[in-house]
C-alpha cells in the first residue's frame, strides 16, 4: 500500500479558482494521510438480484433505449426513466426568469437512470475501458436527446456509489437530471472561469500545471488532485484538449477516458478501502453564451466520502480538508495496479 509521510505543516487556506471558493487545509485534524481508509461502505441492500438485473426489466420504469439497440436479453446498458423522479416530464414548463421575489414554478424536467451492466455484482470498475466508454457514450446519447427539448438548459450526470453517498440501489448505475434552469453552482463555476480568462487570456483548466498534483495521464486526459480539493483524495479528470461540453466527446476519447476512470476507481478502492463516492460530470449549459466558449472546460470529479460535513462547512461554504492535495496525489500515484486488472 502506498505510504507518504507528511512533515508538520501549518494550516493553509487555498482558493479554488474554478469554483471561486476557499478550502481550509488542516492536517493536524487527521492521522497520517496514508492511513486514511473508508471505515465501511455499506451497500443499500444485500440483494443478489434487483429490478435493474437482466430478466427484471418489467419491474422498471419505461425504457428510453438500450445498448446494443437491437438486443433482447443480451443487453449491455439500459437507459430508463427513474421510477421515483426528482422532477417530472409530465408537467408543463414554466419560465422562472421573469419572476421576482419568492419564486415557485412547476418541477418540470427529466430524471433518468443509466444501468451500467445487466449483472448485479458487476461494478463500473469491473468493466473494461471499452465498456466504460460505452457507458459514457450512452450518457452522451441521452444528453443529445435532451438537447432537443428547448426548455432544458442543463443536464447533470452523476453516480452515487455506496449508501452514504446517496445510492439507494446497489446495482451499478448512474443518473442524470435535466433542468429548465442553470443551477447557481454551475453559474458560479462558469463566471469564475470567465473571470480567470479575462485576467489571463487563458482557460483555467488548460492552464493547470499538474506537477506534484498529477496522478496519471492518458492520450487525451489527465487525472490529478486539485490544488484546492474540497474533499480528501478528491480526483479530477480533465480533457487535454479544450472542450466546453461533455457531449462533444467522441468514441476514441470515450474509451481513453474509460481506461483512466477505471484506473482511478481501482487506485481509490485499493488505497481507501472501496470508499463511498460521488462521480460528477461538470459541463456547460446548452444555450450558453458563445463568449464563454474560450473559458469553459468540462471535467469529471470523483469525491470520496471519508469524513462528514459539519456546521462550519454548512454555514460558510468553506470546507475543511485534512489531507493536503500534494500528499493525496503522491499516495494515489504510488498505488500500483496490475495491468491484468485494467
Amino acid at each position: 500500500m502506498a505510504e507518504a509521510e507528511t512533515p508538520n505543516r501549518s494550516p493553509e487556506i487555498r482558493k479554488d479558482k474554478i469554483h471561486n471558493r476557499w478550502v481550509l487545509f488542516s492536517p493536524a485534524r487527521s492521522r497520517r494521510p496514508s492511513d486514511f481508509k473508508a471505515k465501511s461502505n455499506p451497500q443499500p441492500s444485500n440483494q443478489t438480484e434487483c429490478p435493474f438485473c437482466a430478466g427484471h426489466e418489467h419491474e422498471c420504469a419505461p425504457e428510453i433505449f438500450r445498448v446494443p439497440a437491437d438486443s433482447t436479453n443480451d443487453w449491455k446498458i439500459r437507459v430508463i426513466q427513474n421510477l421515483y423522479p426528482a422532477v417530472s416530464r409530465e408537467l408543463d414548463f414554466q419560465n422562472p426568469v421573469s419572476l421576482v421575489g419568492d419564486v415557485a414554478v412547476s418541477g418540470f424536467g427529466f430524471h433518468d437512470v443509466v444501468i451500467e451492466s445487466p449483472v448485479h455484482s458487476v461494478n463500473l470498475s469491473d468493466l473494461s475501458p471499452a465498456q466504460v466508454g460505452e457507458v459514457l457514450l450512452a450518457c452522451k446519447k441521452r444528453i443529445a436527446q435532451l438537447r432537443s427539448c428547448d426548455s432544458i438548459k442543463y443536464v447533470q450526470v452523476f453516480k452515487n456509489h455506496g449508501a452514504s453517498a446517496g445510492a439507494s440501489m446497489s446495482h451499478s448505475h448512474s443518473q442524470m437530471i435535466a433542468l429548465p434552469i442553470v443551477p447557481p453552482t454551475v453559474s458560479a463555476r462558469l463566471d469564475s472561469m470567465m473571470e480567470y480568462y479575462k485576467q489571463t487570456g487563458k482557460c483555467s483548466l488548460c492552464d493547470i500545471q499538474p506537477n506534484e498534483l498529477l496522478i496519471a495521464e492518458s492520450a487525451h486526459f489527465i487525472s490529478l488532485v486539485p490544488f484546492a480539493a474540497t474533499f480528501a483524495f478528491e480526483i479530477w479528470i480533465i480533457p487535454r484538449d479544450h472542450s466546453s461540453h461533455f457531449h462533444e466527446i467522441d468514441s476514441e476519447k470515450a474509451v481513453d477516458l474509460g481506461g483512466l476512470l477505471k484506473l482511478m476507481f481501482l487506485k481509490m478502492s485499493l488505497q481507501l478501502n472501496n470508499p463511498p463516492f460521488n462521480l460528477l460530470i461538470h459541463t456547460s449549459p446548452f444555450q450558453d453564451d458563445p463568449s464563454y466558449a474560450p473559458s469553459t472546460h468540462w471535467f469529471l470529479q470523483i469525491a470520496p466520502h471519508l469524513s462528514g460535513v459539519g456546521g462550519f462547512e454548512i454555514a460558510t461554504g468553506c470546507y475543511i480538508n485534512p489531507v493536503f492535495p500534494e500528499d493525496a496525489a503522491k499516495i494515489l500515484r504510488d498505488v500500483r495496479i496490475s495491468n491484468d486488472n485494467i
